[in-house]
């Protein structure tokens, strides 16, 4: 880690476009990039891989320690995650992996364990640090802070519509249904509850274009 390096942080709900936005800034600005969620996906997908129990914090633990998690740049494709050499780019993305990483993220002992984790991809000439805790928790200190919102139907059509391009069978109603149930855990928890930094600029993306939102970004960060 390098504390002298800036740091945007883009915060946001599961489907406010934080992934996309803060890839194509960081590509932008040629800055290091930090995917957060998949950090507590890729603990859910390994925990799964093991057989244990999600309400266990002690084994959780140890898979987040164990667990080797590395995330592979590959020009022209999304990026690619891999836990102990195996990739799992695409299993990290699923429902089922979504709702793995909301109930471990409300374990105070596995997000303290993944606390250094994140820290130390601040490194020169900067990061752009996507998740839910990046600009209350995490860097704190960030000397840019964004956090996206767009209304829950219109999350749950872009969750639908990629879902679908990937071929996997969804129901749009049920889509819906777990995105306001995610809301209300990852707003309602005890550590690092879902909310914006006093200090952080908010951008509603409802009907908004990604390239119209990076401009907005962009703006903040020379600014």
């Amino acid at each position: 880690m390098d504390p002298t390096a800036p740091v945007l942080t883009i915060d946001g709900p599961s489907g406010s476009g934080k992934g996309t936005i803060s890839r194509l800034v960081a590509q932008h600005l040629e800055w290091h990039y930090l995917d957060s969620g998949a950090l507590y996906r890729a603990v859910g997908v390994s925990a799964g891989w093991n057989d244990l129990d999600l309400s266990d914090p002690g084994a959780l633990v140890r898979c987040a320690f164990d667990s080797r998690i590395d995330f592979l740049e590959v020009v022209g494709q999304e990026l690619r995650i891999l836990i102990n050499g195996r990739d799992a780019t695409d299993e990290i993305r699923t429902e089922t992996a979504g709702a793995a990483a909301s109930a471990i993220a409300a374990i105070p002992e596995v997000r303290t364990a993944l606390k250094e984790r994140q820290r130390n991809f601040r490194q020169q000439p900067g990061l752009v640090a996507d998740g839910r805790d990046m600009g209350t928790v995490i860097f704190p200190d960030a000397a840019t802070k964004v956090f996206l919102t767009a209304s829950a139907e219109e999350r749950a059509e872009r969750r639908y519509k990629q879902l679908k391009e990937k071929g996997v069978s969804v129901n749009l109603g049920d889509l819906l249904r777990e995105i306001l149930a995610r809301d209300a855990r990852d707003a309602s928890r005890a550590v690092a509850p879902l909310r914006p930094a006093e200090d952080a600029v908010c951008i509603d993306t409802t009907g908004t274009g990604i390239e119209a939102v990076v401009e907005r970004v962009l703006s903040l960060v020379k600014r």
